[in-house]
């Protein structure tokens, strides 16, 4: 009788373990999420996201020197080569920004590509696509939009705030700057997510840096991903008021009509992550005098645990946040991009180390063996 274990048919592999990652922990019993042994909510609320980025890269959270090297490098990387300049112009004001990121980071790779596969070149790939991603987003988004090529190269102290700098064309308020500050470090990691597990598979095959980050950048795209923040914020923006939204909630689970932004694989009773960015949406909402935004997901949040006992995740309350921070649409999946590629960026040093093809099994559900038949004789 053999010893093997039997293989394991769940759909999308759901609970299967498919390595080992000393990056991440989520819905571990009593860790919840935690990046390297830190809790989610002491990061939230004790670091900035460049500590959180130091971490996940280093290993360990930075001294006061260190965190002041580290976020005036990446502060000095903020310039564009003129080859990704040129290639964000060519691209049509209809392109999704994510394929923007997608093809300036392939860009990118091609003009400064990673030197080895070694620790220190997944590093300094790393913090170079940290660094310009925003640069990348928003030098062609003012193209498209105005013709204008921006200046990419700021002096802002943090990324939260050079991105909304670049975007908004002047400071944005403190309260908007540490709100998408908390956004970046709850999106940075999560684990063997589809992104991130893509980056593991491309980097197992010892492809370099860059494709394993446009990989990544393609699982994140999808709706059921990275993409479910735009369509929430699609659902809340339909309603005019929460009764209009209790309303037509009702209407689209009548239809059993899939609502983004809700429940998840991993976590069955909450996303830690949520609390702490419907905190920043709510101050943020208050503080804009909303009276529309904020009470219409406020009351979907109240329907779908009331009829379908389902809770917020992450990208739910991050629409409504980034909405009062003056953040499009159809940025707030390149957003998740900018954070994530820390957790990328760790993972692809980790898979490199204990490096082993990433090569999964199938169950064959095809025909059984059949003769072949020549051309002339076939129906």
């Amino acid at each position: 009788m053999s010893d093997s274990p039997k293989p394991n048919k769940t759909g999308g592999l759901a609970g299967v373990n498919a390595g080992e990652t000393a990056v991440c922990t989520v819905g571990k019993e009593g860790f919840g999420l935690s990046y390297r042994g830190y809790t989610i909510e002491d990061l939230a609320a004790k670091a900035g996201f460049e500590e959180v980025a130091y971490l996940l890269l280093y290993g360990e959270l930075p001294t006061r020197a260190q965190l002041t090297e580290y976020r005036q490098s990446l502060a000095g990387m903020r310039g564009l080569p003129e080859g990704v300049r040129t290639a964000l112009e060519l691209l049509p004001k209809t392109t999704h920004p994510m394929d923007v990121l997608r093809t300036g980071c392939s860009v990118l790779g091609c003009l400064e590509p990673e030197r080895g596969l070694d620790r220190q070149s997944a590093i300094k790939a790393g913090n170079r696509l940290l660094a310009t991603f925003p640069s990348m987003l928003l030098y062609w988004y003012h193209f498209v939009e105005g013709g204008k090529r921006i200046e990419t190269q700021t002096d802002d102290p943090n990324i939260a705030a050079h991105f909304l700098h670049l975007l908004l064309g002047k400071a944005a308020p403190e309260s908007h700057v540490r709100a998408m500050d908390v956004s970046l470090i709850l999106y940075a990691e999560h684990e063997f997510n589809a992104s991130t597990f893509t980056v593991r598979v491309i980097t197992s095959t010892l492809a370099d840096f860059h494709s394993a980050i446009v990989g990544g950048i393609g699982a994140l795209r999808g709706p059921l991903h990275g993409g479910a923040n735009e369509a929430a914020m699609e659902l809340i923006e339909l309603y005019k008021t929460p009764d209009e939204a209790e309303t037509g909630l009702l209407e689209k689970l009548a239809k059993k009509e899939l609502i983004m932004g809700f429940g998840h694989r991993v976590y069955k009773k909450a996303d830690p992550r949520s609390a702490l960015i419907q905190e920043q949406a709510k101050a943020l909402a208050t503080a804009a005098g909303d009276a529309t935004v904020y009470p219409v997901s406020e009351r979907i949040d109240a329907v779908m645990r009331r009829e379908k006992g389902m809770f917020t995740n992450l990208d739910f309350y991050s629409a409504s946040a980034y909405h009062f921070m003056g953040v499009p649409t159809p940025m707030f999946t390149p957003i998740f991009v900018m954070s994530r590629i820390t957790g990328w960026t760790a993972h692809v040093i980790e898979q490199r180390e204990k490096n082993r093809l990433i090569r999964p099994a199938a169950d064959y559900t095809g025909p059984e063996l059949r003769e072949f038949v020549e051309i002339e004789k076939r129906g």
